[in-house]
């Protein structure tokens, strides 16, 4: 039998963002794991008309909601009169859940008698199944509507949410609605492709599928093209996805760079690697943070030589042999410098490539000719050829520095692959 379900998480902080909503990010993977379809999520403040209405609506859509939130002992915790409302239920106390809370207080050395506020912890709606606590105080809960459609109500705090998810509403969803089935991904990572380049090509494998279903999910420079499929298990996932996956590498073509879970830098350190080659950097504008990203990569240290960050002119013609007259002549920030900011890297650290970086961050720093967000990349190669690319970026300026460092490793991964390079747009979001 297959679930749809809603998620809510409540709480006005959340609505303020005093607090960041991971609940739902937590729940939503759970479920894709055992096959339970999420329709929609929600945030809502401590309101209980707000919420009984928001409950009706999404009872209205989907099997059942699980929510969040709401279940302590204060004012504002007012989930559990909305839920009752929203399911036709009464309220009425719960004998082995105040015991349970009783015996939690014991366990921390309270041996006062509980206050009126935390008895309130055991009024659940009539005849719910109870999810047990042993986390924390308030005790979740599964409340029933006549039809079989459900609201599942757990603590807000991931300490006890997170177990008593696993441990005690999982297995009841399994078992009520025989999840026999769970949902697998491969994701398929692009690189320098703008996301309506990357839609223009799949568009009609898009819409013609159900299961799998393809979703596309845009980056720094980056867009991924994720497919899902519905399965009783992976090997049943897997032949599924496989010719799906062939047709999106076909159409996509040399703009992967890998899948799941590669990343562009570990690719780059493999493939070096592989072929007993080495790297070095030379920034100005990303400031070291692309050795970073290398660095990052365990491994790193049998390919990466090291780097040279030389914001300053001078710095650039001492350590990596700029010429002064290329500095003077056509500034900093151009496609000669950093030819020459790479060239001297390899060189110097005696690598087999180097990357180099230059460009305006801003908010200052710019011309008519160079505005913010201009950025020159150049790979020195083992011919010591260099291979440069001008891009601009829009944004603040760590939105530029961010995919400065992306644009470059990308750079860098097609000439160490020998990828073919597709005309690519000058700007980016």
């Amino acid at each position: 039998m297959s679930l749809s379900v809603e998620i809510v998480t409540i709480g006005t902080e959340i609505l303020l963002g005093h607090l960041v909503d991971t609940n739902s990010v937590h729940i939503s993977r759970v479920l894709a794991d055992h096959g339970v379809d999420v329709y929609q999520k929600h945030s809502v403040g401590d309101n209980a008309a707000r919420l009984e209405a928001l409950l009706r609506g999404a009872l209205e859509r989907a099997g059942g909601v699980i929510a969040t939130g709401g279940l302590g002992p204060t004012v504002d915790d007012l989930t559990k009169p909305a839920v009752a409302a929203a399911v036709g239920a009464t309220l009425e106390f719960h004998e082995p859940s105040l015991r349970a809370i009783e015996a939690r207080f014991a366990s921390l050395g309270r041996t006062d008698a509980i206050g009126e506020n935390n008895r309130r912890q055991a009024l659940l709606p009539a005849g719910a199944f109870v999810l047990e606590n042993p986390h924390g105080t308030a005790p979740g809960f599964v409340a029933l509507r006549p039809n079989g459609k459900f609201v599942a109500c757990m603590p807000g705090v991931p300490r006890e949410m997170k177990p008593m998810l696993a441990e005690r509403l999982v297995p009841w969803l399994v078992e009520r609605y025989g999840l026999n089935e769970a949902i697998f991904t491969r994701t398929l990572h692009t690189v320098g492709i703008a996301e309506s380049d990357v839609d223009r090509r799949i568009e009609d494998v898009f819409s013609t599928l159900e299961n799998p279903k393809i979703a596309v999910l845009a980056h720094e420079y980056r867009v991924d093209v994720k497919i899902m499929a519905k399965a009783a298990s992976r090997a049943a996932a897997d032949a599924a996805i496989e010719p799906v996956e062939r047709e999106l590498r076909e159409r996509i073509g040399p703009g992967i760079f890998g899948a799941d879970e590669q990343t562009l830098e570990g690719v780059i350190v493999a493939a070096l690697a592989g072929n007993e080659q080495t790297l070095a950097t030379a920034e100005s504008i990303t400031g070291g943070a692309i050795a970073d990203a290398i660095v990052r990569v365990p491994g790193a240290s049998r390919v990466f030589r090291g780097g040279i960050v030389a914001y300053d002119n001078g710095l650039k013609e001492s350590l990596l042999d700029v010429n002064s007259n290329l500095v003077q002549q056509h500034g900093a920030v151009s496609e000669e410098v950093a030819s020459a900011m790479a060239r001297g890297a390899r060189r110097r650290l005696g690598s087999s490539f180097a990357i180099a970086s230059t460009g305006i961050a801003g908010p200052g720093g710019a011309t008519e000719q160079k505005p913010v967000g201009l950025v020159y990349l150049a790979v020195a190669d083992e011919s010591d050829e260099v291979h440069v690319r001008r891009v601009t970026f829009l944004g603040s300026r760590e939105d530029v520095r961010r995919r400065s460092v992306v644009a470059a490793l990308n750079l860098l991964w097609r000439q160490v692959e020998k990828k073919e390079t597709r005309p690519q747009a000058s700007t980016s979001k």
